[in-house]
């Protein structure tokens, strides 16, 4: 390793004055909005070299890891049907290629196949392919789909005629991928991308009319998204504005496409809300005066605030994440101690009952289910032991139906693992869910081999779901495990408001802790440990590296936000303004000093850090590819160790790294090779 040559950044020194701090960044040069900068590309592309040279013993390990990973999939497969009107609709895949295939059978299962598109034959020629909106016109005449062959989320869309099997000359180029039907089965409603990347414009398109779109709505402040919907019975199309903390429904009569959109319900700062439409009555799910969320209801016809009534009452010990509105129904997704939960409403009777799920530890996804009519309720549970399983439950009988438990290829048993849920005490005292896999005979000597996988921003959940993918690491003897930290929801909304804003750092030292508590309880050693997370999970990883970077052997950070300052100071940055209302504006010094306190790139120091594997995706909008390849070279300038380094930058892709299943599986293989050729099984 000596011989090789380590790729080395030219510091060139950068200032910036905020605050009356000078802030100096010799890396700035990496930065390059038109990602054909000569000197940035040359330098990334010795980095990848870099990166090659010093992984090229661990191919054979790499091609290992690939084999068994594709070994354990179905790779001709099918899911299960989902019936929409006269049609059951499902996807395919096939041996070999890398996308699903988009079919549908009329009236019965034993009919003759219909292929709407094959994702193979658009990807074909592509360095990157991804299908966004897919969406069937509500007669199931026409197919609207969306496609980015860049990685960059800029959404290409086109039309086919499903009854001729022709494609139509209607196409609406480099939209935000949003894309709702109205009843007319000839108008479409579809988003815009500003220059921040930022979905604030909806227009409306009609077919064979392409030159007369209608700038339907534009939303001037820059926190906030828009995006657009349906409601279930087909009744209403639903604009929905939402920033980080506030949100604005507006709604439009489904069969009058060329009306005005109306106002739900003004704006007001720090309250969210959604809404459902059920026989002439709105319910909507909202967190004002409630910050758990609650369920009100209200008169179609007399939708004024101060005339909504109670449905579902606040209660601090369960966060209510979503609604489902069915015509005898109504589901209530919520979390309660750590978990997904659903309760189910009968609007006749009024009474309800919560669905018993069979382990301690487990997840759910609400699938597809487009007959407000059914009683049915389609769903996908799993645990980090139980493989993915699809169920109809029926609402009136509550009894469960078995459709399709995905295969794992191999002779993988259940039987043969084991998945516990412990908490680790955070620095303040808080209790820190901590959820974890093995396989049975797992001596608790401290000698076991451990990933440990954290996020913990936005909001958003980190559960424990099965992988196939895994199961690489855990029958290599590895303890997998994830930690629910303080700025995720998995305990409530207080949860979240725990860890953002000037409580950031609780996410870090939640995560220190359960690196901690896995060391205590002798399930690894910090000889044995790895940690991963990916976004704003990498800000997690550079974090806690920076913290404590004696506890961890290795470090994977994929797309790492963690030029924090510089990216939330830079408004021309695409989402940085409607970040502000996770992680503060740095234009107040409060937030400025804050931010500055943990930002991973303005705490690199001097000393020893583990060996770490960071990754870029030169495309990628939300962080941007400079981000990471700035990280690594300020650490390779100041690290003191001679533990390996290494910055993985895909050059045709974005933020979730290379399309396609294959390509996605290699990156994994490599990313555990990384893993495994550091602590070994």
């Amino acid at each position: 390793m000596s011989n090789i040559q380590t790729p080395q950044a030219e510091k060139i020194l950068h200032t910036q004055n905020v605050h009356d701090v000078v802030l100096e960044d010799h890396y700035f040069w990496l930065r390059d909005e038109t990602r054909k900068n000569e000197k940035v590309l040359t330098y990334l592309k010795e980095e990848n070299d870099y990166m090659k040279t010093l992984t090229a013993h661990t191919k054979e390990l790499q091609e290992e890891l690939y084999t068994e990973m594709v070994g354990r999939i179905n790779e001709t497969d099918l899911s299960v049907p989902i019936k929409d009107g006269p049609y059951y609709y499902y996807t395919r895949t096939e041996k070999g290629k890398n996308y699903p295939i988009y079919c549908r059978k009329k009236e019965s299962l034993d009919a003759p196949e219909e292929v709407l598109i094959n994702c193979n034959e658009l990807a074909e020629g592509k360095k990157y392919f991804s299908l966004g909106t897919y969406e069937v016109s509500l007669d199931h005449k026409i197919l609207a789909f969306g496609m980015d062959t860049d990685g960059s989320e800029y959404y290409d869309i086109f039309f086919k005629n499903l009854e001729t099997g022709e494609m139509l000359e209607d196409q609406i180029l480099r939209t935000g991928g949003t894309l709702v039907w109205a009843n007319d089965h000839k108008t479409v409603f579809y988003s815009m991308l500003d220059e921040a990347h930022r979905p604030y414009q909806l227009h409306r398109h009609e077919l064979g009319n392409s030159a007369d779109d209608a700038l339907i709505y534009t939303e001037e402040d820059d926190r906030y998204f828009l995006s657009a919907y349906n409601t279930k019975d087909e009744k209403y199309i639903v604009l929905y504005l939402g920033s980080k903390l506030t949100t604005e429904v507006h709604y439009l009569d489904g069969n009058d496409p060329k009306g005005e959109f109306k106002v739900f319900a003004a704006r007001t700062q720090k309250v969210e809300y959604s809404i459902e439409h059920h026989n002439g009555k709105f319910y909507i799910l909202t967190n004002e005066n409630a910050l758990n969320f609650k369920v009100m209801v209200a008169d179609a016809n007399d939708i004024n605030k101060e005339n909504w009534a109670t449905f579902i009452a606040h209660d601090d010990t369960v966060l209510i994440s979503d609604i489902e509105v069915f015509q005898n129904h109504l589901v209530v997704y919520s979390r309660k101690n750590g978990l997904k939960a659903i309760t189910i409403i009968n609007l006749e009777s009024g009474k309800s009952y919560d669905i018993e799920f069979p382990e301690a530890v487990y997840t759910y996804w609400a699938s597809s289910n487009p007959d407000f009519n059914s009683s049915i309720l389609r769903l996908t549970y799993s645990s980090l032991i139980t493989p993915r399983t699809v169920y109809d439950f029926d609402m009136n009988t509550q009894e469960f139906t078995e459709l399709k438990v995905y295969e794992v290829k191999g002779g993988y048993n259940k039987k043969d693992y084991e998945t516990t849920r412990i908490f680790a005490t955070a620095k303040d005292g808080t209790a820190v869910p901590v959820s974890i896999a093995y396989k049975k005979g797992l001596n608790l000597d401290g000698q076991n081999p451990c990933y440990l996988y954290g996020y913990g921003s936005y909001g958003s959940n980190l559960d424990p779901y099965f992988s196939t993918i895994r199961l690489s690491l855990i029958d290599r003897g590895y303890v997998f495990v994830m930690a629910h930290v303080r700025g995720g929801s998995e305990m409530g909304r207080k949860w979240y408001e725990d860890g953002k804003f000037l409580n950031k750092k609780n996410t870090f030292t939640d995560f220190i802790a359960c690196a901690e508590v896995l060391i205590k309880e002798n399930y690894t050693s910090p000889e044995k440990l790895a940690i991963s997370g990916g976004s704003a999970g990498g800000l997690l990883m550079g974090a806690v590296v920076n913290e404590r970077p004696d506890l961890f052997k290795v470090v994977v950070a994929d797309v790492p936000f963690v030029d924090v300052i510089n990216t939330m100071l830079d408004e021309t940055i695409p989402l940085t303004v409607t970040e502000y209302e996770e992680w503060g504006n740095p234009n107040d010094k409060t937030y400025f000093d804050y931010m500055r306190s943990y930002s991973p790139y303005d705490n690199v120091e001097s000393k020893d850090y583990p060996n770490m594997l960071i990754t870029g995706g030169l495309n990628d909008p939300r962080v941007q590819y400079w981000e990471p390849a700035k990280w690594a070279a300020k650490l390779r300038e100041l690290k003191t160790d001679n533990n390996t380094l290494i910055l993985k930058t895909n050059m045709g892709a974005g933020h979730g790294g290379a399309s396609g299943r294959y390509e996605r599986i290699k990156e994994m293989a490599f990313e555990y090779a990384f893993v495994l050729d550091k602590i070994g099984a």
